[in-house]
């Protein structure tokens, strides 16, 4: 059963900015520290999307509404087949949304959970897809910070796409990062350098060296440096030198080799760019070309029968969640009523906050984009050839028929 139960299909006038209308909700599937996840279908469309909404006070108290405006600013720039594609963005009141692809094969740290066994290959393959998603970001100039199994997700044939872009950080020329962010087990040694005098910085190597660890961790179920999240910088630098990673004999000699490239504690020896890891003789029999048009099938295909999230996502949406999506419009209507009182009377300062949230909140519409570059690069197509240009950048998109409920 869906969160949404409206059938209206209005269609979008391309003059009309996209709010939470155009949209039918259909079911809960995510949660962060401010933020939930839906699956949602655009009325018009009929194609389905992940719906992610932030609550502007939260974030206003939590102060992350920089955090916010920076992951979608840097993601209305980005667009590749193992990213989680940003489509849309707009506000009311209450919350911020952000609509992007929607990809219903789970992440794969649900997937550990559920003790799934990922064989060499398979993760040979994750490596080489999030290796091609490294090296477009790269080009971009855009670290980002926090690679993780949490942080991956796949599709229903098993590709893995690149999602949360809230701590990245856009590096210029060849300026480095110097401010410390990620999640500590998979943060690469140089982040934990003491900050004597002026911290020497990093660059794009962190990312690679997430990848060995997140690739480590699906082939064993543990990862190859074990801390607490409260051990002190210093140990950990300590314990990078001290212990080495444990490879199961029953391990090949080339995916051992493969991660020992990416989990090199000396930045200058590790693998950190897409055209070091396919000069590997490792890699040699890889087809790119293959890989980027998801042309090589993946090991482990999530079960398409089931959604692959926690189903305690929607109970909690719909009878814990004070302020239910699927009740938004009666309650602001409700609200509008009342002439704005809610019983919760902001002071000015907040007020004021949540004023600038309000102005300076980015309004994004891809659709409407590649339209206008359709329109202005393809004047001698048909309509059908147009319409197809359009399709073609969605690539990360199920099928309509398909997860709608279950």
């Amino acid at each position: 059963m869906g969160l949404g139960q409206s059938n209206k299909a209005p269609v979008t006038d391309d003059t009309e900015e996209i709010n939470f209308d155009h949209f039918q909700i259909l079911r809960a599937i995510g949660k962060g520290s401010f933020g939930k996840v839906c699956i949602v279908q655009k009325k018009d469309t009929k194609k389905m999307y992940a719906m992610k909404y932030m609550n502007k006070l939260k974030c206003v108290e939590r102060n992350e509404v920089r955090n916010v405006f920076k992951e979608m600013q840097i993601m209305r720039n980005l667009e590749h087949p193992f990213l989680v594609n940003f489509w849309y963005s707009f506000q009311d009141e209450e919350d911020m949304f952000m609509v992007v692809d929607l990809l219903l094969g789970g992440d794969l740290r649900y997937h550990l959970q559920q003790n799934v066994h990922f064989s060499e290959n398979t993760v040979k393959l994750y490596i080489c897809e999030i290796a091609l998603a490294l090296g477009y970001l790269r080009s971009k100039r855009i670290i980002h910070r926090d690679i993780k199994p949490d942080n991956i997700l796949l599709d229903e044939h098993g590709h893995c796409h690149l999602t949360d872009f809230n701590i990245a950080a856009i590096v210029k020329d060849d300026l480095r990062a110097t401010s410390i962010a990620g999640t500590k087990p998979y943060m690469a040694p140089e982040l934990f350098q003491p900050h004597e005098g002026t911290h020497p910085g990093y660059s794009f190597s962190v990312d690679w060296w997430s990848l060995g660890v997140t690739a480590y961790e699906l082939l064993r179920g543990q990862r190859p440096y074990i801390m607490r999240s409260s051990m002190p910088a210093n140990e950990i630098l300590q314990m990078f030198h001290k212990v080495n990673p444990s490879y199961p004999m029953a391990w090949s000699l080339e995916i051992k080799s493969l991660l020992r490239k990416l989990l090199c504690i000396d930045v200058h020896q590790r693998v950190s760019c897409l055209a070091e890891l396919q000069d590997l003789d490792l890699l040699s029999d890889v087809n790119w070309d293959a890989v980027l048009n998801k042309q090589l099938p993946p090991g482990f295909i999530p079960n398409r029968r089931r959604l692959n999230c926690d189903p305690t996502f929607e109970l909690e949406e719909m009878i814990l969640e004070s302020k239910p999506l699927h009740k938004k419009k009666k309650r602001l209507a409700r609200k509008t009523r009342e002439q704005g009182s809610d019983g919760s009377p902001q002071n000015g300062q907040l007020q004021q906050r949540l004023d600038n949230v309000e102005r300076d909140f980015l309004i994004f519409n891809r659709e409407r984009s590649k339209k206008a570059v359709v329109g202005t690069e393809a004047t001698g197509l048909t309509t059908t050839e147009k319409n197809k240009a359009i399709e073609d950048g969605q690539n990360n998109n199920v099928d309509p028929a398909a997860y709608i409920s279950g």
